[in-house]
């Protein structure tokens, strides 16, 4: 690649909501059942991480190098407007969790808000790290007075999923920075990101948080908006001494990362174009379900994500069995709302056949 590049903030700032003249491929033919369960990217990757990974392909025998993976860091950095030491590279919500759990004995607790994603507190558990759980607040938003409260001596972190998973809400953004901030005097705020190249990424990320040097660390995955859920690479941006003693530890170590996704990262980051067309294409898509719920009289989630949230009218396990029938899968049950429903926003024809079971 050039060496030119956009930040993302000029990449999303560009973007903006408008429409953009790339075709998103029609669903192949034949597909079945449809897999609208784990919320990833129905449209797939960028067409450039194919030629990236082919590109990769030899040299498959030697192990990926410290300067290959530097040399990612090095880009994402420019991308996020910090300093390459801040970078750590690979999906590190586990390896975070044990590293947490590491520093006291005990375990310590980690503050969450429930139904939600709980891979960092689970990792830490076999040390004796717990989780403290909060529930949503009315909107199915983080309650941040509830989680600011939950904070006390043995907590390692606060972990917080924006937009949240399950429900796909995002909080008041003046609300929510006020919280990280808050928080992050007293404790590490982790801030997962998923799902914010849905929403307005520019305007919410924490990431500007860590650049102003709060104690903050905002995890980015490319398993969703940017279709590499099959190669589990994401990073991490986080404080440079936190960043470094991560490192050491042997977290984003080169030998624990594949070539294969270090290019497919690099290609997939560098097509901001694609990443503009699938995500118009959902939130298009997302509307036109929505839309459904609504008509139907179902209750619904402010959703700002790639998924659906809802809660429908009659039975739930009905409506469940319907879908499976229908030989769509969709995602488990979240206690304790367990009567809620979440559906990954799928290409068009996949969401006709959800729109037809929910018209059933």
């Amino acid at each position: 690649m050039g060496e030119a590049r956009l930040s993302r903030r000029e990449w999303i700032g560009a973007a903006g909501l408008a429409g953009v003249a790339v075709s998103v491929p029609a669903v192949a033919a034949g597909q079945d059942p449809a897999r609208l369960s784990l919320n990833e990217n129905a449209f797939g990757p960028s067409p450039e991480v194919p030629k990236a990974i082919a590109r990769a392909t030899p040299g498959l025998e030697r192990y990926v190098g410290q300067d290959e993976a530097d040399a990612l860091a090095t880009r994402i950095a420019a991308l996020e407007g910090v300093s390459p030491d801040q970078i750590v590279i690979g999906e590190v919500l586990e390896a975070l969790g044990l590293f947490l759990a590491r520093r006291r004995t005990g375990g310590g607790s980690f503050v969450y808000s429930t139904p939600g994603y709980t891979a960092l507190i689970d990792a830490a558990a076999p040390l004796g790290g717990r989780g403290v759980a909060v529930p949503l607040n009315a909107k199915h938003e983080n309650d941040l007075p509830a989680l600011a409260a939950a904070i006390d001596a043995s907590t390692l972190a606060v972990s917080l999923v924006n937009p949240h998973n399950p429900s796909g809400t995002v909080n008041d953004t003046v609300a929510f920075d006020r919280f990280v901030l808050d928080a992050a005097r007293r404790r590490l705020v982790v801030v997962d990101e998923a799902y914010l190249e849905y929403d307005d990424f520019a305007g919410r990320s924490a990431i500007r948080h860590v650049r102003s040097g709060a104690n903050v660390l905002v995890f980015r995955t490319l398993a969703k908006i940017y279709g590499l859920a099959g190669l589990s690479i994401g990073y991490a941006v986080a404080p440079a001494p936190l960043a470094r003693d991560l490192r050491a530890a042997g977290i984003g170590a080169p030998h624990s990362l594949s070539r294969l996704a270090l290019a497919a990262a690099d290609a997939a980051l560098g097509d901001q174009t694609h990443v503009r067309t699938v995500r118009d294409a959902t939130l298009g898509e997302r509307v036109r379900v929505t839309r459904e719920l609504d008509r139907l009289g179902y209750s619904h989630s402010d959703s700002r994500a790639n998924f659906i949230f809802f809660r429908p009218s009659g039975s739930t396990a009905e409506l469940r069995a319907k879908f499976d029938r229908a030989g769509i899968r969709i995602a488990r049950p979240f206690p304790p709302l367990e009567d809620w429903i979440r559906i990954t926003i799928g290409r068009p024809a996949e969401n006709d056949r959800v729109i037809a079971v929910l018209r059933g």
